[in-house]
C-alpha cells in the first residue's frame, strides 16, 4: 500500500551551492528509501544565476556582471537552461519515489500532474494559470514558473521556480540573453514574457499565506497528508559532503562548451507586418535549438501567439523539415489570432534563414560573424558561385577629411578602411564603387541589372539593409552584404542625413571578415 504521508520540508533561505547540495542528497537518499517522499520549498540569499545540468557558464551567464553584483553562480542537477532566482522568488521541489504516480519514465503527462498543485494554488490567488509545452506554467502566455527534473535510481526530483516579484532587468543582465543587439523597446518586449504574482495582482501575498496555499494544494491534489520536518540525523550527516561538491569550482565548471558549440544566431526579415527579428541560441553538439525569439514592430493578437511559438521550440532538434511543420501546426491551432499583414512564410523565411547561417558556419566562417552576412536573392555558396564582380562600398567609411568622400572612386591613401577594401577588391579582379547616398545605390543596382551582372559583394550596416531590404531584393541581384563595424548613422539618430549622403561621422569597413568572403570567391 502506498504511504501518504509525505513530509514537507522548508528549508528557508539558502545560498545557491547549499540548496544544489540539497538537492542532489535528498534525491539520492530517497532512491536509498532512507528518507520519505518530501514536498521542499526553498528561497535564495543571494540571487544565484543556475545553468541547467549540461550547460557551459561561460556560454549562459555573464560571470563579469555576476560577480560584481555578488550573484551566486552554480549549476544544477537538473537539465534546461539557464535561469535567475532573486530573494523574491519560491522554489517547490517533489522528492519521491516513482512508484507513488506510477511512473517508471518521467514524461510530460506526468510534469503537467505534478504541476496541477502549484497551477489550482495560482487559482485560489485569483491567477488563471496553464501548464504549456514541455514545462512551463504560463499566465495569458507568460510564465510564471519553469519546471525540470532529474532522476536516481527508483526516485525522481522535479522542481519549479515561482515567480512571486521579479527583477527581469537583473536577469536581463546576468544571464546571455542576447541584448546587446536589441533597442530599448525591444529589450522592453522581452519583459512581456514573463509575469509573477505581484504583477497579476497588483501587490504581493504575505510569502507564509503562499507556502500555506501550495501546502493545502498538494495535499488536495496528490491525496497526502504533509507533516512538517527538518532535515534528519542522516541528512546533516551526509549534508557537508555534498556542500563541497557543489562548492567547487569542478562541479560549477563541468561543462565547457565552446562557444563555436552553442551559437546565438539571429534573423532580420522586413515582411508587411513590419521588422521581424529572430534570436536562436543553439547547441550545435547535440543538434538542439536551445531557445528562441521573436521579436521586432509587427502587431500580434493575442501575443500569447508568439510566446507559445517560442516555448514550441524549446529544446527542438534542429532539422529544417520539422521546425517547418511544428511551426505551421501552431498557427493552424491557434484559435482567433493574427499577425496584421503577415503569412506564415514570412516566418518559415526566417527558418530558412536560419539554416542558411549554419551553412555559412560549416564553410569555416565563425558563428559570430554568420550574423553580420546577410543573403540577398541567393544563397552564400550561390552567390559566391556565381563570380561576383562588384564591390559595393558605403562613403560612410571613408575619412571625413577625404576629398573623394562623396566620390565613387578612392586613390587609396591608407587613411580609412575603404582603401584597403579596394586593394582587396583589385586582387579579387573585382571593381570597387563607392556609394555616395540610397538614390546612389539605386542608380548603381539598376546599372548593375543592366550590365548583367552576375552577383555582388557590398558593405553596409545592419539597419541599413533591414530599413531597404526590399530595395536589394528587388534589384534581382544575387548579394553577399557584410555589417560594418563602429556607430552607424542610425546609432546616432542620423540616417536621414546619410540617406541624402550627407552623413558627418566615419565608420569602419569589417575588413577582416571580407577578406574571408573574397578568398571563397
Amino acid at each position: 500500500m502506498v504511504n501518504r504521508d509525505w513530509r514537507l520540508l522548508d528549508t528557508g533561505v539558502l545560498t545557491a551551492a547549499e540548496n544544489m547540495a540539497l538537492d542532489e542528497m535528498l534525491l539520492e537518499l530517497r532512491a536509498k528509501n532512507q528518507i520519505p517522499n518530501t514536498l521542499r520549498i526553498l528561497q535564495f540569499n543571494p540571487p544565484a544565476a543556475l545553468v541547467g545540468f549540461h550547460q557551459s557558464i561561460e556560454q549562459e551567464i555573464r560571470i563579469d556582471y555576476c560577480n560584481k553584483m555578488d550573484i551566486d553562480i552554480n549549476r544544477r542537477i537538473t537539465g534546461g537552461g539557464a535561469i535567475y532566482f532573486d530573494r523574491t522568488q519560491l522554489g517547490w521541489e517533489i522528492i519521491c519515489s516513482k512508484e507513488f504516480f506510477n511512473h517508471s519514465m518521467p514524461n510530460v503527462e506526468l510534469f503537467k500532474k505534478l504541476s496541477l498543485p502549484v497551477i489550482d494554488m495560482l487559482g485560489q490567488l485569483g491567477i488563471r494559470a496553464n501548464f504549456r509545452g514541455r514545462n512551463d506554467i504560463e499566465v495569458n502566455g507568460r510564465k510564471i514558473s519553469g519546471t525540470g527534473g532529474a532522476e536516481w535510481g527508483n526516485a525522481f526530483l522535479f522542481q519549479g521556480t515561482l515567480l512571486v516579484d521579479f527583477d527581469v532587468d537583473t536577469m536581463l543582465r546576468a544571464l546571455r540573453i542576447p541584448i546587446e543587439k536589441l533597442k530599448r523597446h525591444e529589450i522592453d518586449s522581452l519583459k512581456e514574457r514573463v509575469t509573477c504574482i505581484k504583477w497579476e495582482l497588483g501587490y504581493t501575498p504575505d510569502i507564509k499565506i503562499i507556502k500555506d496555499l501550495i501546502r493545502k494544494s498538494f495535499e488536495k491534489h496528490f491525496g497526502i497528508n504533509l507533516f512538517e520536518s527538518k532535515l534528519t540525523e542522516i541528512e546533516l550527516k551526509e549534508f557537508q559532503t555534498y556542500l563541497e561538491k557543489f562548492r567547487s569550482n569542478k562541479w560549477i565548471h563541468k561543462v565547457k562548451l565552446p562557444s563555436s558549440e552553442q551559437p546565438v544566431l539571429y534573423i532580420t526579415r522586413l515582411s508587411k507586418a513590419g521588422k521581424i527579428k529572430a534570436f536562436f541560441t543553439l547547441n550545435l553538439r547535440h543538434r538542439r535549438i536551445q531557445s528562441a525569439i521573436f521579436i521586432g514592430d509587427f502587431f500580434a493578437y493575442p501575443a500569447r501567439a508568439i510566446f507559445d511559438l517560442e516555448a514550441l521550440f524549446k529544446e527542438m532538434p534542429l532539422e529544417r523539415e520539422l521546425i517547418i511543420q511544428k511551426m505551421k501546426e501552431h498557427f493552424q491551432h491557434q484559435k482567433n489570432f493574427y499577425i496584421l499583414n503577415a503569412k506564415i512564410t514570412d516566418f518559415i523565411k526566417i527558418i530558412e534563414g536560419l539554416f542558411e547561417k549554419l551553412k555559412i558556419i560549416e564553410l569555416g566562417i565563425p558563428p559570430e560573424e554568420s550574423n553580420r552576412i546577410f543573403l540577398v536573392n541567393g544563397t552564400y555558396e550561390g552567390v559566391l558561385d556565381q563570380k561576383p564582380n562588384h564591390l559595393l562600398l558605403p562613403y560612410c567609411a571613408k575619412s571625413t577629411e577625404c576629398s573623394y568622400r562623396y566620390k565613387n572612386q578612392c586613390e587609396m591613401c591608407k587613411e580609412c578602411t575603404v582603401g584597403d577594401a579596394y586593394r582587396l577588391a583589385f586582387e579579387t579582379n573585382m571593381k570597387p564603387i563607392t556609394i555616395t547616398s540610397f538614390e546612389d545605390l539605386i542608380a548603381t543596382l539598376k546599372e548593375l541589372k543592366r550590365i548583367k551582372a552576375p552577383a555582388y559583394i557590398g558593405c553596409c550596416c545592419e539597419q541599413f539593409y533591414t530599413k531597404h531590404q526590399d530595395a536589394f531584393e528587388s534589384a534581382g541581384i544575387p548579394a553577399i552584404l557584410l555589417d560594418i563595424n563602429n556607430e552607424t548613422c542610425y546609432d546616432l539618430g542620423k540616417a536621414a542625413f546619410a540617406y541624402r549622403g550627407e552623413f558627418e561621422s566615419q565608420t569602419s569597413l569589417n575588413l577582416k571578415l571580407l577578406k574571408k568572403v573574397l578568398d571563397g570567391i
